[in-house]
């Protein structure tokens, strides 16, 4: 079984179509003259001090300094990241309102809501940002040196294994689930409601194991917690001592990616323009330090491919939801 950058996304036929015209639009002096001329409301659909409310207020800074107009983050934490982009359904298409798009929102829509439908058909892409470095990690005097090791457990004793996570719709619990699915193993989930707590009960002993993004490194770097492997296409710089999932065996990955989006309805040459202010902020060398310190890749994907990748991401985790019945109750 492959994955391929787990997490979801999509825009329906008009947004793909709208986002194709965005490549048409009649070049720079023309996308410079839909600049935004007031400031630019980016929601980010998660609590302050986060990775992403972090990594998203950089970035934002950067935006700034391109456009000459403020880009002012608004959090709106809650619902499993996706009340940004439900404000896209009701928010003007002028492109003065953003937000990021997780993967979660979209997974969590499609369990509460018509598996068949198509939860970002309210949206137009921009652009594809970044994804999180996920890993597994256990306390310093749990038995297991290795993922190998902590598999083979787990196999040998069904049931015995708890793991945390962010909460049901998060990325390390169905990355968690296809894996024990693959591997023929049955392990306990605990869902918690963010990586503070997941950490915590690590620590404290009430899980076995924390699966989530890099809100562990404090704790690796000074040895509290081991990290057993990590989620991505390749080894992170920062925590080169621990092998991907490709490398154990398993060939999955999941970075949990996301990009930014507006409502449905914006003109080609806005897009553009937002388009262009965002990918030079993107680079900016500052934003790049940041990704660096949040052990977050640059993934960057231009309008049109970002449109194509979210459609196989909300076709692969609609798949995900009926293969893993994960349905909210």
């Amino acid at each position: 079984m492959r994955i391929r950058q787990s997490s979801i996304g999509t825009i329906g036929r008009r947004g793909l179509l709208g986002a194709g015209a965005a490549l048409a639009a009649p070049g720079l002096a023309s996308a410079q003259r839909a600049l935004p001329s007031r400031p630019i409301r980016l929601i980010v659909p998660f609590s302050p001090g986060g990775s992403t409310d972090v990594h998203m207020r950089v970035l934002a800074e950067a935006a700034t300094r391109r456009f000459g107009q403020t880009v002012m983050v608004e959090n709106r934490p809650g619902a499993s990241g996706s009340l940004g982009i439900l404000a896209m359904r009701t928010a003007a298409p002028d492109g003065l309102t953003l937000t990021t798009l997780p993967i979660t929102a979209v997974r969590s829509m499609l369990m509460t809501g018509d598996i068949d439908a198509d939860p970002t058909a309210d949206c137009a892409p921009v652009l594809h940002l970044t994804g999180y470095l996920i890993g597994v990690v256990v306390r310093r005097d749990a038995p297991w040196q290795t993922w190998t090791e902590f598999l083979a457990y787990a196999k040998a004793n069904p049931d015995k294994i708890n793991y945390g996570t962010a909460g049901a719709a998060s990325t390390a619990f169905v990355g968690m689930e296809r894996i024990g699915r693959a591997q023929g193993i049955r392990w306990t989930h605990v869902p918690y409601r963010g990586v503070g707590e997941n950490v915590q009960a690590l620590m404290s002993g009430q899980v076995d194991a924390a699966v989530d993004s890099s809100g562990w490194a404090p704790m690796v770097e000074e040895g509290s917690f081991r990290l057993l492997v990590t989620w991505g296409a390749e080894r992170p710089r920062r925590f080169s001592q621990a092998p991907t999932l490709r490398e154990t065996g398993t060939d999955l990955v999941f970075a949990s990616p996301y990009g930014l989006v507006g409502p449905r309805g914006m003109s080609a040459e806005t897009v553009a323009a937002l388009h262009d202010g965002l990918k030079d902020a993107l680079h900016d060398p500052q934003h790049l330090q940041a990704l660096e310190r949040l052990d977050m890749p640059l993934m960057y994907k231009n309008t049109a491919d970002y449109a194509a990748f979210l459609a196989e991401q909300v076709a692969e985790e609609r798949d995900a939801v009926r293969t893993l019945g994960l349905r909210a109750r």
